[in-house]
């Protein structure tokens, strides 16, 4: 576990490239009954159970990157086409038997718990930007689901691997809500997070089309709009539906959708103020 921060993003790099990235007990288990019933599991049902853990996403894209041949050109960027080119057989054998964040963060209940908060976000963010890609009828929905679920991964492996530095932020921006996000984690961690995350990708060769969206900086674009609003309305609902930043969220994603405010707020399951206060959607897919 790290205590102090790296120097350098460099360092950074070179400390998560060697790193064992650990997975969800609960991944393991669902893991471990359809490896049991291997005839009857496909690709599709595998997917599902690794789609609920962005650890185990990180995992198999990196897998996939690290074993692929010369002569494959194009990039795997859904978890179900990476099973595929995987086999069900060799992927019941080389993932099983992996280190669990439970274990990993036992000496660490309070960063466990903002661990699988964090989580929990990014699967909300997921839902989410799923719904609004079928509206939008994109082209490839699963894209958008895998870049959504992976785009705080960073935040996630500090989680794992640098807890109390982790903590060392949340602390701090809950002391001032005015702190920008990107100062605080320049300050505990020395460097950005979000550029942590676009060196790591490079680092690790995933797919170029899910780092652009990942990357705020092709905003301009409706796909990477997608991803970035879903993430955005899941982290600032995750500090109540009075959050000061939601209205603004609405009003982005009516954009998005071409839908008025109060069609947004329908369709993510919140009574309109009006009609007697809002009420946060379920944590379950749409």
């Amino acid at each position: 576990m790290l205590d102090t921060p790296f120097p350098d993003l460099d360092a950074w790099v070179a400390y998560f490239g060697q790193a064992q990235i650990p997975v969800l007990r609960h991944t393991q288990h669902q893991l471990a009954e359809l490896r049991e019933n291997a005839t009857k599991s496909n690709a599709r049902r595998i997917s599902s159970v690794i789609l609920h853990d962005p650890l185990m996403t990180l995992r198999v894209l990196a897998y996939i990157e690290a074993k692929r041949s010369k002569s494959r050109s194009t990039d795997i960027t859904t978890i179900e086409r990476a099973l595929m080119m995987i086999g069900m057989e060799p992927f019941f054998h080389d993932f099983q038997d992996l280190p669990l964040v439970e274990d990993q963060l036992k000496e660490h209940p309070r960063a466990l718990l903002g661990l699988l908060k964090t989580i929990k976000r990014a699967r909300q963010a997921m839902y989410w930007a799923r719904d609004w890609a079928v509206y939008r009828h994109d082209l490839d929905v699963d894209e958008i689901i895998v870049a959504t679920l992976l785009y705080d991964f960073a935040e996630i492996l500090m989680w794992c691997f640098a807890p109390r530095l982790a903590l060392q932020v949340v602390d701090k921006q809950k002391s001032n809500r005015s702190l920008r996000s990107v100062a605080v984690q320049a300050e505990i961690y020395s460097v950005p997070l979000y550029q942590i995350k676009q060196a790591l990708a490079q680092a690790w060769h995933l797919p170029q089309l899910l780092i652009a969206l990942m990357d705020q900086q092709n905003a301009e674009h409706p796909r990477v709009r997608n991803v970035k609003l879903a993430v955005d309305l899941a982290r600032h609902s995750a500090n109540g539906w009075d959050d000061a930043a939601l209205p603004d969220d609405y009003k982005a994603i009516g954009e998005l959708l071409h839908l008025s405010t109060d069609a947004v707020m329908r369709r993510l399951g919140l009574d309109l103020p009006e009609a007697g206060g809002e009420t946060p959607p379920d944590d379950q897919p749409q």
